[in-house]
This record gives C-alpha cells, structure tokens and sequence, in this order.
C-alpha cells in the first residue's frame, strides 16, 4: 500500500483524490466536517473523535448504497484538537 503525507487544513480533506473507502481523523473535533462526509465512497467509513476539547465519542460514520450517512457513537475518548475551517480555531 501507498501512503501519500498531504499537508493543509485536515477539515477539507483530499477532494482531488476521493472518493475515499475509508477516512481516519486523528485529533478531536466538534463535529463531523461536511467536506470530509462528502469525500466518503458508498461502503466508505469515517472515524473521527467529536465532542468538545476535554472529551469526545468516537465517531464512525458509513455512506450506504442509497447515499445517505449512518452515524454511530463508539467508546469516549481525549484528543488532540483539530484546527481548521470547519473544526476549532
């Protein structure tokens, strides 16, 4: 497998190179960010802790078949925050 370091704003994701089948978020955001949900390919996950900056929930979200997103809370948790556009300042 290849991996490609792409440096920038994490909350805008890849759009050049989606879809994705799975996306991980290694730092703590307040929510799921539009552009990375966007980015996911039918099947695609996306795991991300969400809450606020002292505790969050794992995050797993799914795009299904009929393109819709089936979100599901995991286990609680402490991250880093995440800073961009559409995370924390």
């Amino acid at each position: 497998s290849n991996v490609n370091i792409v440096e920038g704003d994490g909350t805008l994701g890849v759009p050049g190179e989606a879809p994705f089948d799975g996306i991980i978020v290694s730092a703590a955001s307040p929510k799921i960010p539009k552009a990375l949900l966007e980015q996911l390919a039918v099947g695609g996950k996306l795991v991300i802790p969400c809450g606020n900056l002292f505790l969050q929930k794992l995050i797993v979200a799914e795009r299904k078949s009929d393109g819709k997103i089936k979100i599901g809370e995991s286990i609680g948790c402490r991250f880093v925050p995440l800073i961009g556009k559409d995370a924390f300042n």
